[in-house]
């Protein structure tokens, strides 16, 4: 026990111990730290939805515009199918949506020249309807003169030369966190793609097998 005699002496050596000053500085920085790691593996997660929703959407454009002579039904759900097992960690079908369209020139005389959707399927549950048109706009007027993509003007819009068309995808997501939805927010990431078709001369959309589409329906 300390004395009266003792006691400034000890409180000297109690002021000059720093044998707990490493774990108080670390307890006052252990929440900026975590604050800091969380944020920068949401800014990771974030980055690499980026990424993979871009590449999806060059894969079902690509991939649909490789397809030769005629295209079919079938061939649309193995494109979606790709696209299912390739988005699996984003758990995109439940989260998003893809639309697939066949773009081409509608043929008709001035001033109702332009291009026009001949055909649309959608793969996905997300609640998205596509930013640049559905399955028969265009057809009869120009109202689809530039084509389809952002923008309003020609050099911001993809068109189909004549004689052939272009599969133009769109995809759209709601960004699933992988920490919180408090460092971003609630995010829509949209990509869009787009490939002339390769060989294909038929550019109607076939069903020889008789598939349902409900997994690709028209969409709507």
């Amino acid at each position: 026990m300390k004395t009266a005699r003792h006691l400034p002496a000890f409180l000297q050596g109690l002021r000059r111990d720093e044998s707990g000053l490493a774990l108080i500085e670390f307890a006052f920085s252990l929440p900026v730290l975590v604050v800091l790691g969380m944020t920068g593996l949401e800014c990771a997660n974030l980055s690499l939805a980026h990424l993979r929703v871009s590449q999806v959407a060059m894969l079902v454009a690509d991939n649909a515009a490789r397809v030769r002579t005629s295209i079919d039904e079938a061939d649309v759900n193995e494109i979606m199918t790709g696209a299912d097992l390739s988005t699996e960690a984003l758990k995109l079908k439940a989260n998003g949506r893809i639309f697939l369209s066949d773009l081409e020139p509608n043929g008709k005389a001035s001033p109702n020249t332009g291009q026009y959707i001949r055909w649309q399927r959608c793969w996905g549950s997300g609640s998205f309807t596509s930013s640049y048109g559905v399955a028969g706009d265009g057809t009869n007027d120009a109202t689809m003169v530039n084509g389809m993509g952002p923008g309003t003007t020609a050099a911001t819009k993809v068109s189909a030369a004549s004689g052939t068309a272009v599969m133009f995808v769109e995809v759209a997501y709601n960004y699933q966190p992988l920490v919180s939805s408090a460092i971003f927010g609630s995010r829509v990431i949209r990509y869009s793609s787009a490939f002339n078709v390769r060989e294909r001369t038929d550019q109607a959309i076939k069903n020889a097998g008789g598939l349902a589409t409900s997994a690709t329906a028209a969409c709507t």
